[in-house]
């Protein structure tokens, strides 16, 4: 965002640009010699703002009032020493003239006049009131944004619940799929004619399916959800919260893989995790 304004003797522009961040960095570009601006403008930037790498550009331009020139005798001195050097080791060479010396970077020097007080607290002010008009114009744009990222996180939120939903249906879960599957596997393995008691298989299914219960996982999967659209819903800056929470999701999600005993509900995990890939990347464009 951009303002621009004058006082007096003096123009200046202020130029706000944002990208996304998890923090808040600051980086400024400040005419020389009016660097004594600059901690006041970050801490209007830190009220105002409190994620992103913003860079703020401040140019100031000054019409009329220039100082007196100054011959800089230091910079002369050494331009006279090199003269002399160039003389023993180059016999002959000509010399410059004196307008070719005095034109040479550093060896005159102009200075602007200083300023009444008065004329610099008006030009600060101004400057200051500038800065605080542009970031207002640069909150508006980010609350713009992120309505329409709400409305996408939202619509990612329903996904990652009507998964945990599919996953909590899904007929793999239930004590008899894994009996079944468990008769199933020891067939394949033993010799014809051995075989297990449907005791000792019942204990071995229960077993296994105590070790596959993803109840807690899909308990704090809904859990997540909730928060999730109460913090979407309230609005404000939940871009950390939502960070956060998009860490947890992904934990359960990986839980819940790791814990499967089937193909379908392994693959409700993966598209639960490519989901949930999605919601953290948008949560980072969040304030």
């Amino acid at each position: 965002m951009r303002a621009a304004g004058s006082v007096p003797g003096f123009s200046f522009v202020i130029e706000f640009k944002s990208v996304n961040a998890r923090g808040l960095d600051i980086r400024a570009r400040i005419t020389p010699g009016y660097d004594v601006l600059e901690p006041e403008i970050r801490r209007r930037m830190g009220k105002a703002l409190s994620r992103g790498s913003v860079t703020f550009n401040l140019t100031i331009k000054r019409q009329g009032a220039e100082g007196p020139v100054r011959l800089n005798r230091h910079a002369l001195g050494t331009v006279l020493a090199v003269l002399h050097e160039l003389d023993d080791a180059l016999p002959g060479i000509g010399r410059p003239t004196g307008d070719g010396i005095l034109a040479l970077k550093g060896v005159l020097e102009q200075h602007d006049a200083p300023l009444e007080p008065e004329a610099e607290a008006a030009l600060h002010e101004a400057i200051y009131a500038a800065a605080d008009a542009a970031l207002i114009d640069l909150g508006a744009a980010r609350r713009s944004e992120g309505e329409a990222l709400r409305r996408i996180l939202l619509a990612e939120v329903d996904e990652i619940a009507r998964l945990r939903d599919l996953a909590a249906a899904h007929p793999g879960r239930s004590r008899d799929a894994v009996l079944a599957r468990l008769k199933t596997q020891i067939g394949d393995l033993l010799a014809p004619g051995a075989g297990l008691s449907e005791e000792r298989l019942a204990q071995e299914a229960l077993l296994l399916a105590t070790k596959a219960d993803i109840r807690e996982e899909l308990d704090r999967l809904a859990a997540h959800v909730t928060a999730a659209r109460a913090m979407l819903s309230e609005g404000g800056a939940i871009g950390r919260k939502l960070d956060f929470l998009s860490q947890e999701f992904n934990r359960e999600a990986n839980t819940l893989c790791s814990k499967s005993n089937a193909v379908e509900l392994t693959a409700i995990g993966l598209d639960l995790k490519a989901v949930i890939d999605q919601f953290r990347e948008q949560v980072q464009n969040l304030e």
